[in-house]
């Protein structure tokens, strides 16, 4: 599809959700969210309890698109190399050749990533930032669109290792898929009983699309006054006396990026401060690092966050 503006990038971005959701059922909120995520360039960390879906939403985006798209079963065993790819000697040519890892592809999804060592993690990192990896000295650029959907269980304690706070940084968006209500459980339980879904979930965008969208939501206009707005949150994170370390230049430029996409899913050409409002809670929640006292309580982050978007005045002039 022609993509030119911010109202063809909201009919693109309600069929690729109308599409995810065949098979994601009641988490609208949730696949808008990962949508937006991919329309700013950003990476997604899901984060649930186990058998919520955190896979098969990363599997029906992944599908949703005709694009390539890699998936990696995170374990403890993973090495860099499994991820980024090798040189080998080939005997036959007399030369080492490059034999390009899973990273290589429009989507990567690393299920329970958590399970691989913080040397496998930081395989990643590079790739992620920079789009490129770099082996043997030799840089190689990642195709784009480029988009990482890790997932991970929060509640194991065994043979995990958690996620350093420069690799949570580099996730634009932590979502959560949480239970469903009773009414969309009963849905689930008699869609997914029988077939495989999957299997029935046809591309609707192509690369393509998702550039072209990408392209518009750079140039979805953010005024000054909200520029300044977004400074005032990050500013207040770090004067917080439950944080010990606020958000970076990264997260006020994830949340804007963020805050563009959702300005353009409502088919807008401007971002108004209800969209960053909306963002702020799964961009920055994630980046603040809390005292102890205050994380054995339940969603901290997401409480600071709350209190933190409520204690900084909103622009109120017409923007």
């Amino acid at each position: 599809m022609n993509i030119e503006n911010a109202a063809d990038v909201k009919k693109m971005a309600d069929m690729l959700t109308e599409n995810i959701e065949k098979v994601i059922i009641g988490k609208t909120q949730t696949v808008r969210m990962v949508v937006a995520a991919m329309l700013a360039e950003g990476h997604i960390l899901l984060e649930d309890v186990p058998g919520s879906g955190k896979t098969m939403l990363a599997k029906t985006l992944a599908k949703s698109i005709d694009g390539q798209f890699k998936r990696i079963q995170m374990t403890p065993d993973l090495l860099p190399a499994d991820i980024t790819g090798i040189n080998f000697f080939n005997m036959k040519e007399s030369e080492f050749q490059f034999v390009k890892g899973p990273v290589f592809s429009n989507i990567l999804i690393a299920d329970e990533i958590n399970r691989a060592t913080p040397k496998t993690q930081a395989g990643l990192l590079e790739a992620m930032e920079e789009r490129q990896v770099t082996v043997d000295g030799a840089t190689y650029n990642l195709e784009r669109p480029f988009l990482v959907i890790a997932t991970e269980n929060p509640i194991d304690t065994q043979g995990v290792f958690p996620l350093p706070e420069a690799q949570i940084d580099r996730f634009t968006v932590k979502l959560s898929m949480s239970y469903p209500s009773h009414y969309h459980m009963i849905n689930i339980m008699k869609t997914h009983m029988g077939e495989d879904m999957l299997k029935y979930v046809e591309p609707v965008i192509n690369k393509d699309d998702i550039i072209s969208s990408a392209q518009v939501v750079r140039n979805i206009r953010v005024n000054d006054d909200l520029i300044e707005y977004v400074v005032n949150i990050l500013e207040k994170t770090r004067e917080n006396d439950k944080v010990i370390l606020g958000i970076s230049q990264r997260g006020g430029l994830a949340l804007i990026s963020v805050a563009r996409s959702l300005a353009a899913m409502d088919g807008r050409e401007y971002v108004l401060p209800d969209d960053i409002k909306k963002a702020a809670p799964f961009v920055c929640s994630h980046r603040l690092i809390l005292k102890n006292s205050e994380r054995i309580k339940e969603n901290p982050e997401n409480r600071v966050m709350e209190q933190i978007l409520s204690e900084v005045p909103v622009p109120t002039e017409e923007l």
